[in-house]
C-alpha cells in the first residue's frame, strides 16, 4: 500500500513578467548602490525638512483643521462617534481627525509636534515608494531614483511643511502600502493574507483622505504592465477594492456640495477643455522645472472673454507629448506605465468637477509624480552603455541638489500665515485672495491695523468680494465703527442674501448700536440659514439674559454647548444663567465644566464658589475664592475673608 502512496505536486506560483521589458538590467545599476543608501536618502531628506520644525500654524486652514477644530477637542466615546458620523469642512476623514485628536490631546497647540508628524510620515513613504519601485521594476538603481525625486521634490513640500495636509502624507503611507501588499499578492500566488492586508491598508487610506479612491484602477494598470492573464478573476477579485471606492466616492461628493464651485456659470464648455488641458499640462511641466510654486494658484480672471494665451497653447504641448508617448520604442512599456499611473491618481485632482477657488494644486502631485519619477528611473536603467548610465545619474543626481536647494528655501514660506500669503501677493500682484487671507492671519495675531489695510486693498481690487466684506466688519466690530460694520455687512447680504456670519456681525453692530429689536432679528435669521451656527445661538442667548429672558437663554445656550462642548464662555454663561434661575447644582456643573476647559478664569472659581455657598459648600467655596484670588480676581479676597476666616 504504501508504493501507492503519492506526494501532492507542488504547486508554483504564476510567472508574472518581470515589468521592465523595456531592456532594464533588472539588477545591475551602472552606480554601485549599497543596501544602505536608501537609509542615507532618508537621513539627508530628514535634515532638509527639519526647517519645518521652526515653522508656525499656516492661517491656510491649519486654523480650520486644528486651532479651531472642535472634533479634536473632546476625547470621548460621543466625541470619537462624531468623528466617524460626521463630515467635517467639506470632507470626510475620520483617521486624520482622529489622529489630530491625539496629537491636541498629548502635545495641544504647540505647531512642533504636528510637524514633526508631517515630517515622519514623508520619512516612512520615502522609504514605500522605494519599496513599491524596487518590486515593480526588479532594480534598485530604479528605485533609489525614485524614492530621492519623491524625498526632495520642491512640488512636494506643500504636502510635508502644511499641518492641515496630514490627510496627504497620511493617505499615501497607507495607499503606498497597498500596493506593495498587492504586488506581493501576485508574487506569492494570490495568498488571501496579501489581499486582505491590501484591502485593509486601502480602508485605511480612504479613511485618511478620499483621494484614494484610485488605487483600484492603479492594481489594474499594474496586471497590464506585469502581464497577468486578462481573465475574469483580475476583475473580481477587484469587486470590494471598486465598492469601497464608490461608496467613499460618493461620500466625498456629498461632503463638498457645499464647496463645490459652480465653473459652469464662469466659463463655457470650451474654456473648461483648455482649463483641463492647462491643469494637466502645469502638473507635467511643475515636475520637470517646478518653478512659480505658490500655495495659491487661482482660475484666471476671463470676465467672459477669452482665457490667457497659455491655456490654449496647453493643447498641442499636450498633443505632442502624447505622440512621443505612444511612439513604438523599446521603452514604450515604461513610458505607458509611469504615464497611467500618473494619470490615474491625480484624475480626480484635474478639477473636472471643481471644487475651491485654485486651478491647480502643488500637494496633488504627491503620489501622482510617483509614475513620472518610475519612468524616468526605468529610462535611465536601461541605457545600453554604463557610461552613458553613469552620466545620466551624475545629472540625476544635479537635479537632486538643485531640488533640494530649491526645497529648503520653499520650507521657509512656510513658516506662518504672513510669510506665506505675502509669497503668493509676490507671485499673483492681483490676487485680491491672498491679501484676504493675509488680512485674517493678522487679524487672529492682533494686528488690526494690519488686517484692517488687507482688506481694503482685498476690496478695492475686487469691490464684491463678499467673504472679505464680512472680515472686514469683523475689524470694526473690534474698533467699535458699527455704522462701518452695518455698511460692510448689508453690502454682503445683498450678494449673498444666505450668509450666516454677515447677519450675526450684523447683529453685534444692533447690540453696539443699542438695538436690540433689530439684533435680534439678525441671529433669528442666521439660525434659520443655519440651525447649526454656534455663535448665533450663543449670541441670542446673551441677548435674551440680557432681555430678561432667562428660560430663553438657557434653552439657546444648551444649543451652544452642544454644536461645541469645548466653548468654556458658553458653559460659564450657562451656569451664570442657571445660577440666575435657582440652579445652584446645574451651575456649578457649568462653572466646573468651563473651568476644565480654561483653568487659568477666575471669575470661573468666583461664580461656582457663590453657587457653592448657596448649597452650603463652605469648604468648597473657600477653595474656589482662594483660587480666584491667586489668580487676580479682587473681589474673590473680600468673600473669603467674609466666609472663610
Amino acid at each position: 500500500m504504501a508504493g501507492n502512496v503519492h506526494k501532492k505536486k507542488k504547486v508554483s506560483p504564476p510567472k508574472l513578467k518581470p515589468g521592465n521589458s523595456g531592456g532594464v538590467k533588472k539588477n545591475n545599476p551602472a552606480v554601485y548602490l549599497p543596501d544602505w543608501a536608501i537609509y542615507a536618502v532618508i537621513v539627508f531628506t530628514a535634515l532638509i525638512y527639519a526647517r519645518a520644525l521652526f515653522n508656525d500654524f499656516a492661517s491656510l486652514d491649519d486654523n480650520v483643521y486644528v486651532l479651531n477644530n472642535p472634533f479634536i477637542r473632546d476625547f470621548s466615546f460621543n466625541g470619537i462617534k462624531k468623528i466617524v458620523t460626521a463630515f467635517y469642512d467639506g470632507n470626510y476623514l475620520p483617521l486624520t481627525n482622529f489622529t489630530y485628536l491625539i496629537a491636541y490631546h498629548l502635545f495641544g497647540l504647540n505647531p512642533v509636534p504636528y510637524h514633526a508628524l508631517n515630517v515622519a510620515l514623508h520619512l516612512i513613504n520615502v522609504l514605500l515608494a522605494y519599496k513599491l519601485a524596487e518590486k515593480l521594476s526588479g532594480n534598485k538603481q530604479t528605485a533609489l531614483i525614485v524614492a530621492v525625486l519623491f524625498a526632495l521634490h520642491p512640488m512636494h513640500v506643500e504636502s510635508v511643511a502644511w499641518i492641515s495636509e496630514l490627510k496627504d502624507v497620511l493617505y499615501t503611507l497607507f495607499y503606498l502600502s497597498a500596493l506593495i501588499a498587492y504586488l506581493k499578492y501576485l508574487k506569492s500566488g494570490y495568498k488571501l493574507n496579501y489581499y486582505g492586508l491590501c484591502l485593509g491598508f486601502f480602508a485605511l487610506a480612504l479613511l485618511s483622505k478620499s483621494a484614494a479612491v484610485t488605487l483600484p484602477v492603479l492594481m489594474l494598470a499594474i496586471d497590464l504592465y506585469k502581464g497577468r492573464n486578462r481573465s475574469s478573476k483580475i476583475f473580481f477579485e477587484k469587486v470590494p477594492f471598486f465598492a469601497l471606492s464608490i461608496f467613499f466616492g460618493i461620500l466625498a461628493l456629498m461632503s463638498q456640495q457645499i464647496a463645490m464651485l459652480k465653473v459652469s456659470a464662469l466659463f463655457s464648455p470650451v474654456d473648461r477643455i483648455f482649463l483641463f488641458t492647462y491643469t494637466l499640462s502645469f502638473y507635467l511641466i511643475r515636475a520637470v522645472v517646478p518653478f512659480s510654486l505658490s500655495a495659491m494658484h487661482y482660475y484666471p480672471e476671463s470676465g467672459g472673454g477669452a482665457l490667457p494665451v497659455i491655456y490654449y497653447l496647453s493643447l498641442p504641448f499636450l498633443l505632442i507629448l502624447t505622440g512621443l508617448v505612444v511612439r513604438p520604442s523599446k521603452f514604450r512599456r515604461e513610458k505607458l506605465f509611469g504615464t497611467f499611473f500618473f494619470l490615474i491618481v491625480i484624475s480626480i485632482m484635474l478639477q473636472v468637477i471643481s471644487v475651491g477657488n485654485a486651478i491647480t494644486a502643488e500637494r496633488y502631485t504627491y503620489v501622482a509624480y510617483i509614475g513620472l519619477f518610475y519612468s524616468a528611473g526605468q529610462w535611465i536603467s536601461s541605457l545600453p552603455k554604463a557610461s552613458v548610465q553613469k552620466y545620466a545619474v551624475m545629472i540625476v543626481g544635479l537635479v537632486v541638489v538643485l531640488f533640494s536647494y530649491l526645497t529648503w528655501e520653499r520650507i521657509g514660506v512656510w513658516k506662518n500665515g504672513d510669510e506665506l500669503m505675502t509669497d503668493i501677493i509676490k507671485k499673483q500682484p492681483d490676487s485680491y485672495q491672498a491679501y484676504s487671507l493675509r488680512g485674517d492671519y493678522k487679524r487672529d495675531n492682533h494686528d488690526i491695523q494690519g488686517a484692517l489695510q488687507d482688506y481694503n486693498k482685498s476690496l478695492e481690487m475686487k469691490p464684491d468680494n463678499q467673504l472679505c466684506l464680512i472680515d472686514r466688519s469683523q475689524i470694526f466690530i473690534e474698533l467699535k465703527d458699527y455704522p462701518a460694520v452695518l455698511q460692510d455687512c448689508n453690502a454682503a447680504i445683498r450678494l449673498d442674501p444666505s450668509a450666516v456670519n454677515a447677519y450675526i456681525n450684523r447683529g453685534i453692530a444692533y447690540d453696539g448700536l443699542g438695538n436690540k429689536t433689530a439684533e435680534m432679528q439678525d441671529y433669528d435669521r442666521a439660525i434659520e440659514l443655519n440651525p447649526n451656527s454656534q455663535l448665533a445661538y450663543k449670541n441670542r442667548g446673551v441677548l435674551k439674559y440680557e432681555t430678561g429672558n432667562i428660560p430663553g437663554a438657557i434653552t439657546d445656550m444648551n444649543s451652544a454647548v452642544r454644536l461645541d462642548n469645548t466653548d468654556a464662555l458658553a458653559y460659564f454663561a450657562l451656569g451664570v444663567f442657571k445660577s440666575l434661575q435657582g440652579d445652584y447644582t446645574g451651575s456649578i456643573v457649568d462653572f466646573t465644566t468651563s473651568i476644565r476647559l480654561k483653568p487659568d478664569d477666575a471669575k470661573g472659581y468666583l461664580n461656582r464658589a457663590l453657587s457653592k455657598l448657596k448649597i452650603k459648600d463652605i469648604p468648597g467655596a473657600c477653595e474656589d475664592f482662594h483660587k480666584a484670588h491667586e489668580l487676580g480676581n479682587k473681589e474673590a479676597e473680600g468673600y473669603s475673608k467674609q466666609y472663610c476666616n
